[in-house]
């Protein structure tokens, strides 16, 4: 027996965390909810949402989330920071905006994250078009078909207007 077989032996006959009142074996709220919280962080909304169809009694999955968010496992400012660091490269502030937003998060801590996004907005926006467009700042598209595709593309990504026509018309800085 090779060691993949092995491990798959061993696997069917792990315990899960909890006994479910059904007969089989299931996790409970909180062992779904940390399983979530592992591979990301995650709103206390988004939890919600994910959590309850697997809700027994009513107010199981507030308590749950409010024991974890005691513990510092479900933390807002660390999701904003997360969706940050993974977006900030592809898209413009108003789309990070509009995720955070989607995903429960404070409309303050919103803000409060917005302002450091739109003091960088041109720079990564002129990264973001160097990089999907090959070009140079300062060269100008070949026809105008190709100006609006680039400019269509930028705006799709949440970039401002004021933004997009910048780094259309910058002069070569480098």
């Amino acid at each position: 027996m090779n060691q993949r077989e092995s491990t798959r032996s061993s696997d069917k006959h792990a315990k899960p965390a909890k006994a479910s009142g059904k007969g089989g074996f299931a996790l409970s709220l909180k062992g779904r909810a940390l399983r979530l919280l592992a591979t990301r962080e995650q709103s206390r909304s988004e939890l919600e949402k994910k959590l309850k169809p697997f809700e027994e009694t009513p107010g199981q999955i507030a308590q749950v989330l409010d024991e974890l968010q005691a513990k510092d496992f479900i933390s807002e400012a660390r999701v904003v920071e997360s969706v940050i660091n993974r977006r900030q490269a592809k898209l413009g502030a108003s789309r990070i905006r509009q995720e955070l937003l989607g995903k429960g998060i404070d409309k303050e801590a919103v803000i409060e994250a917005m302002a450091g996004l739109k003091a960088t907005e041109l720079e990564r926006a002129k990264e973001l078009w160097q990089r999907k467009f090959s070009a140079k700042l300062g060269d100008q598209p070949p026809d105008r078909a190709a100006q609006a595709k680039q400019m269509r593309f930028l705006a799709a990504r949440g970039f401002s207007g004021d933004v997009i026509r910048k780094v259309m018309t910058a002069p070569d800085d480098e």
